[in-house]
């Protein structure tokens, strides 16, 4: 084992590597660490008091497992975690396949100064607000104004009033969050494959591979780490949901709430109505606890295939 000399000559020696790191290790104690000490009043009945923040989590009364026997015994309960898990699904497997594929077609193109402009056409998007994106959606879907209602009207189909009808709003929302982060997410596969050795494609192109083998059989292999890493930390957050989707979008409409009401839009509803931190906390550290459990069995289940491609 090191003394202490040892471990001083490792710091020593590592010093600009861990300053380097030092901002990002100062971020995840601040606001990721620091934090979990809260994770008490999931099983307190919060009430604020003048006497400060922590006066107030100790003062509170313990009720145990009642903010979650509250979150889960409602009858939304089943609504709010079938469509928090399907559409997370959906978006870690559509969204990958899709990511992937656009940074293939991106590294692809010939002409590299017009695939930097499909590239930040297609980035662009990611850096809007789900605000700004919510209106954008609304100028295509309003009855009256809207340009699919008003296109409509020229062949002369009846107007849809879209935010009262929540047949096509699972497509919609699928929709939205694909054009929103696709381009963003390819930017990270489009790196790697630019960091792919050219000799490989050079000694398949010998061996008189096409290009779809070279996708297939160089491409996609070297891919593989990465992907399995990004999917493992999407399965990590597959209980939460993103809030600006699923508020902003639709309007808060309460007719669309059987397929847009996700988790963290019911906990949102429950504490500006009731005002109930307990109910908020509990529903965070639920969210928390399985994607943790999630990580770690899929991190598992990876390491028994493949270990080199495990998170640890």
């Amino acid at each position: 084992m090191k003394g202490i000399g040892g471990f001083f000559k490792d710091i020593n020696r590592n010093k600009v590597l861990l300053l380097m790191a030092l901002p990002a290790t100062i971020w995840f104690l601040l606001f990721s660490y620091l934090p979990m000490a809260g994770m008490v009043i999931a099983f307190k009945d919060y009430r604020f008091s003048r006497d400060g923040f922590l006066a107030s989590i100790v003062n509170s009364k313990w009720v145990g497992w009642q903010n979650f026997k509250y979150l889960f015994s409602t009858e939304d309960a089943y609504i709010i975690t079938r469509n928090t898990l399907l559409y997370n699904i959906f978006f870690i497997i559509v969204g990958l396949v899709l990511a992937i594929v656009m940074a293939i077609i991106l590294a692809e193109i010939a002409n590299k100064r017009l695939a930097k402009v499909y590239q930040t056409g297609m980035f662009l998007p990611y850096f809007l607000s789900w605000v700004i994106v919510g209106y954008f959606v609304f100028s295509f879907l309003s009855y009256d104004r809207g340009m699919i209602n008003h296109i409509g009207g020229w062949f002369g189909v009846d107007p849809t009033q879209w935010y009262t009808d929540k047949t096509y709003w699972p497509i919609i929302i699928v929709l939205v969050f694909l054009w929103k982060s696709v381009g963003y997410n390819s930017v990270v596969y489009l790196a790697a494959i630019m960091g792919i050795d050219r000799s490989l494609y050079e000694a398949a192109m010998i061996d008189g591979a096409n290009k779809w083998q070279q996708i297939r059989n160089v491409t996609i292999p070297m891919l593989k780490p990465l992907i399995t890493i990004l999917t493992l930390l999407a399965i990590g957050r597959i209980f939460y949901a993103d809030f600006g989707l699923f508020f902003q979008v639709p309007r808060d409409s309460g007719a669309l709430y059987p397929v847009t009401n996700v988790i963290d839009t019911y906990v949102y509803r429950g504490l500006k109505a009731t005002g109930d931190f307990g109910m908020t906390a509990a529903a965070g550290l639920y969210q928390s606890v399985i994607g943790f459990i999630l990580v770690m069995v899929s991190n598992y289940i990876v390491r028994k295939f493949d270990k080199d491609n495990a998170l640890f």
